[in-house]
């Protein structure tokens, strides 16, 4: 039988690959160290865009130097392997950087927008933007300059399709979370959502969730060490 995996990555799945976490019960979390609502809302944008660009530019030249670890490869192989079967795996993640599909992950649902592209506020045109972003570059598409952001959603923006998300929540037959802090809405309650469906739910992490006890399994560790032999004992039965 067909088999249908949702699986929800967040900051944890690339801690390992050199990414910071936001946040953490460390308090070592990006957001621990700077401000989010200087650097992470469309209202921090419009006050200070320099100094809200310069921190993504930082952050776009540190996931370009970065590299896929073997929990990306893993769930890349998981993807390969549930298709070969006639199942499928549906991978949302909340991270902008690319390392799901630098690790051959064909389908990722990034709900959170992607560091590596820019889209334009005046013609809403997304491109592809591995390089820096200044206030000086101009829109490809439509020539205005200044009006180019990263193509990441802010606090008090809506995450990206959600629809599509939401469709598949309600036709898995597992939910898994990988590497997520369990305190970020609406993902920290997609756990819930598949409990309501009837389908049984499994946390890997770090360290438990704020949301761990709605997960009927967790697994606890590495995210390099725990989510290669996960698959590998979910492949095997």
């Amino acid at each position: 039988m067909s088999q249908h995996i949702f699986v929800l990555t967040g900051a944890g799945v690339s801690a390992e690959s050199g990414l910071g976490t936001f946040r953490d019960k460390s308090g070592e979390g990006i957001w621990a160290k700077f401000d989010p609502m200087k650097l992470a809302t469309p209202q921090g944008f419009e006050r200070d865009p320099r100094t809200v660009l310069a921190f993504y530019d930082a952050r776009r030249r540190n996931l370009l130097g970065a590299r896929p670890n073997p929990a990306h490869f893993a769930l890349a192989r998981l993807e390969q392997a549930l298709a070969a079967r006639g199942g499928r795996l549906t991978l949302v993640t909340q991270n902008i950087d690319d390392l799901h599909e630098r690790a051959g992950s064909r389908e990722v649902v990034h709900m959170h927008g992607e560091l590596l592209k820019a889209r334009c506020q005046s013609c809403e045109t997304v491109q592809v933007w591995p390089r820096d972003l200044t206030v000086d570059d101009a829109c490809p598409e439509c020539d205005h300059v200044g009006a180019l952001r990263p193509d990441v959603v802010w606090f008090g923006e809506f995450p990206l399709h959600l629809d599509d998300i939401d469709h598949a929540l309600r036709h898995a037959d597992l939910f898994v979370a990988i590497g997520t802090s369990g305190a970020v809405y609406p993902a920290a309650g997609f756990v819930a959502e598949a409990r309501a469906q009837g389908v049984p739910t499994c946390e890997i992490n770090l360290e438990a969730a704020d949301n761990a006890f709605l997960f009927d399994d967790a697994r606890y560790g590495p995210a390099s060490e725990i989510v290669p032999a996960w698959v590998e004992e979910l492949l095997e039965t």
